[in-house]
């Protein structure tokens, strides 16, 4: 399980020279409304309470009830979840069905009844201690790394080199796991230049773990990794096909693992995009259509990938593929080989 513990060190290992502390160094968001929700800084955070008054059954809807005020508290379980490899998807401090399949997910890995209750003994295994939020001084290479506004059309796409992130705080929210909502309601009045602090979420290191089994289960819109033994290791929400693009059945293989991947585009075997009716080659990046990952299958033109939209993980349709947030599906590709099983349920 990632733990608190671990959480300096990845960060000092991928981002040297840049301090990781638990921090209250944030100025609450400027709103109208701002005194009807609790500040939303790193105190607030890092001091947020977990119990069993927090989650109550999942809801018919993914929406969150009031959209105007990230929770503390959520967020601060979300980014406890995100830890365990019990993914909530995007750390964006809304309650959600997607937090609700990371709390069960969690408890099956730890032996747990899984009814979706932080009480005591969940939360003792979740909460270690330490600081949720962090902070990140943002470099030159950050900032330098940038490209401009990326079209929607494929054509237009493919006449690019690289579909990189659009603004620093896009690719910082990524980095840490978070919506950039959530990062931007941290920081208010960032403006992201090499040199900034700013308040991030403290994620950990991912898993390092071997999958033999992956599950991509359609009714639960989840992918489950297991071990040879059949322990559960990492659960990820996933937008698994569509009634128009449905995924495979049955049971399949992983043929490999391509970082940064071409798309090709054939809307022969793919589907329809805009007006686009020839093969296109579309260049890699974080935001190119499968994302920074492509697990491929045997079973031809289908593979689990990553996204440029992970906040809308499990909330749209896919094209017959299974979609993670790009940060789940490079944890999971380090985790698999070619052989691993895929089975797709429901």
């Amino acid at each position: 399980m990632k733990t608190a513990t671990l959480v300096m060190v990845t960060f000092a290992a991928a981002f040297a020279g840049n301090a990781l502390t638990g921090s209250s160094l944030a100025q609450e968001p400027q709103s109208p409304d701002a005194q009807a929700a609790p500040a939303l800084t790193a105190e607030t955070i890092n001091n947020a309470r977990l119990g069993t008054d927090l989650v109550e059954p999942a809801p018919s809807a993914t929406t969150p009830t009031d959209a105007r005020y990230p929770d503390p508290a959520i967020a601060r379980l979300q980014i406890l979840l995100d830890r365990a490899a019990a993914s909530p998807g995007v750390i964006d401090g809304f309650d959600g069905e997607n937090v609700h399949k990371a709390v069960l997910a969690f408890e099956g890995m730890n032996g747990l009844p899984q009814d979706g209750t932080l009480d005591g003994e969940m939360l003792a295994l979740l909460d270690p201690g330490g600081p949720a939020i962090g902070h990140y001084e943002i470099t030159a290479e950050d900032a330098a790394a940038i490209v401009p506004p990326i079209p929607d059309d494929y054509a237009e796409k493919a006449g690019r080199d690289f579909l990189g992130y659009e603004s620093v705080s896009e690719a910082v929210a990524e980095r840490f796991h978070m919506d950039i909502d959530l990062l931007e309601a941290l920081n208010p009045g960032a403006g992201y230049r090499a040199g900034d602090v700013v308040l991030v979420a403290a994620f950990g290191p991912d898993r390092k773990d071997e999958v033999a089994r992956i599950e991509a289960d359609k009714g639960k819109r989840q992918v489950r990794a297991y071990d040879a033994s059949g322990t559960l290791l990492a659960a990820y929400p996933a937008t698994i096909g569509s009634s128009q693009n449905p995924s495979p059945a049955g049971i399949h293989t992983v043929n490999g693992v391509a970082r940064m991947p071409v798309y090709t585009y054939n809307p022969e075997i793919n589907f329809q995009q805009g007006d686009n009716t020839g093969i296109l080659e579309i260049p890699p990046g974080p935001n190119g259509p499968v994302g920074t990952i492509w697990i491929d299958l045997s079973e031809p033109t289908y593979g689990i990938h990553g996204t440029p939209e992970p906040s809308l993980i499990d909330k749209t349709a896919s094209h017959g593929c299974v979609r993670l947030t790009n940060w789940d599906a490079e944890e999971l590709a380090g985790m698999v080989k070619p052989g691993v099983t895929v089975e797709f349920l429901g």
